[in-house]
């Protein structure tokens, strides 16, 4: 299945949580924390301005983005979690 965001909005996957501290303590699956890093898998057409032009995004397919906690609607395609932003969600962009 296909996943084509509309607008402004990304399809992010995010980074898999830490499974073990720092100190080399294991972490069960409920006390991870979510990852507030993904990548980008797909980007829209762009924000529709008022005089009937799209902006581009800043952001483009691949990018290793951070965003915060309650960022974006959390869907499951295929066996995959993923979230829908709008690209005001995202905060950063990784190198």
């Amino acid at each position: 299945m296909k996943l084509e965001p509309l607008g402004d909005k990304v399809v992010v996957k995010r980074l898999e949580a830490a499974e073990k501290t720092s100190g080399g303590i294991l972490l069960p699956s409920g006390a991870q924390d979510k990852p507030t890093q993904g990548r980008v898998l797909s980007v829209g057409d762009g924000r529709l301005l008022a005089d009937g032009t799209r902006s581009p995004h800043q952001v483009k397919e691949g990018d290793r983005v951070v965003f915060s906690f309650y960022s974006g609607t959390e869907i499951q395609i295929a066996d995959e979690m993923l979230l829908i932003m709008s690209e005001d969600e995202i905060l950063a962009i990784l190198d």
